[in-house]
């Protein structure tokens, strides 16, 4: 299996890199940003760094929408996962597109109310994971998968 993850860096990138146990053992390619952790946690993985500061900035969102498109294009995933945050709605927008499935793991520390991201990639989001039993109340239809951290 082919695995493309996103995800900014900080906690949702700790959160991903957790389930190393289980993306181990399949070929796999990051977009994130190069801060230090990143670099650091991805040393030895297939790294594509994504264009930042997001919020509120259009520039920046046209160049990621090129930059996942060239990715998925080369690396021809079978499923996206992602905790967010703004890399992951232009990668879901085009794993829809493509037809590839894709994985939302909301973050731990969002349990009163959902995260943007999440509210944005909802609609192309075939399995939604939560990590928490309250974060059901605003995700009906998401798995609880319990704590990654």
């Amino acid at each position: 299996m082919r695995i493309l993850f996103g995800c900014s860096p900080g906690g949702h990138l700790r959160q991903l890199h957790v389930l190393e146990p289980w993306w181990s053992a399949h070929e796999r390619h990051w977009i994130t940003f190069p801060t230090e952790d990143a670099l650091t946690l991805l040393a030895d993985e297939q790294v594509t760094h994504a264009y930042h500061p997001t919020t509120r900035n259009v520039p920046n969102l046209l160049r990621n929408l090129v930059l996942v498109l060239g990715v998925i294009r080369r690396f021809r995933p079978d499923v996206v996962v992602s905790t967010g945050a703004a890399i992951a709605v232009p990668m879901f927008v085009w794993a829809r597109l493509f037809g590839i499935r894709t994985v939302f793991i909301e973050v731990y520390d969002r349990i009163e109310n959902p995260t943007l991201s999440a509210r944005l990639v909802r609609p192309f989001t075939d399995l939604f994971l939560v990590q928490w039993e309250q974060q059901l109340e605003h995700h009906r239809d998401a798995v609880l998968a319990g704590q990654l951290l």
